[in-house]
């Protein structure tokens, strides 16, 4: 019997291919991945018959496109092992369209319900995606805009950007803000314009690390095609 449900439903990837080399966020060194055992290696113990890779990664835990948890921004908030899959899972998704806006500020959400929901902004900046351009004055979300999402009870917010905040400064108040309040942010999304801006579900699911905030994510949207 074919899977009937997947005929149902269109999966739209939102997310960065990491590599080795791969530099996200800079300053922080890229990923550094190799064999652990190779091909070659794995025939003396598995014979001719078999050839298996065991890869090996070097990482920081902000590479690629990656999900920010509270613990991220406080030593006492929740970190991968501890956030619900409520918060990561199955959210509908509401998608801002802010192209080639650089600073997002409250009027692109006045009128907007989002509670409950996964707010992807989509900036385009997502464009410059590994290039020096993607780290420089890059589009973001105003502290105003935060405090409404947050009033207003969104449940994740999401951005194709380097940043969810100004990096011109030290301050990180959207981060403070939302990460306090326990909702969730994805970073450096990409394909934003390809999902409908309701309608779909969103994804971003890091592996249950205890200790460590950010990780990186296969974040995506499903669509129901029925």
């Amino acid at each position: 019997m074919p899977n009937k449900h997947h005929h149902n439903s269109k999966f739209i990837d939102l997310s960065h291919r990491i590599y080795d080399g791969l530099i996200t966020y800079k300053g922080l060194p890229a990923p550094i991945m190799c064999d652990y055992l190779s091909r070659e290696e794995s025939k003396k113990i598995y014979g001719e018959n078999y050839q298996v890779q065991i890869g090996k990664i070097e990482m920081v835990s902000n590479t690629g496109t990656y999900i920010d948890t509270p613990f991220h921004f406080a030593a006492d908030g929740d970190d991968l092992a501890q956030v619900s899959l409520a918060l990561l899972a199955d959210l509908p998704v509401l998608v801002i369209d802010a192209k080639d806006s650089i600073e997002v500020g409250v009027h692109f959400f006045k009128d907007l319900e989002v509670s409950g929901k996964a707010v992807l902004i989509n900036t385009n900046w997502s464009k410059h995606w590994n290039s020096e351009q993607y780290f420089e004055n890059h589009a973001f979300l105003t502290a105003q805009a935060a405090q409404l999402l947050l009033d207003k009870g969104v449940r994740l917010v999401g951005i194709d950007s380097h940043n969810i905040d100004d990096t011109r400064g030290a301050e990180r108040p959207v981060h403070s803000l939302l990460l306090g309040n326990n909702v969730l942010i994805c970073e450096h999304l990409t394909n934003l314009e390809k999902v409908p801006s309701t309608g779909g579900r969103f994804y971003a699911v890091p592996p249950k690390i205890n200790g460590v905030g950010t990780f990186p994510v296969r974040a995506f949207v499903q669509i129901k095609t029925d």
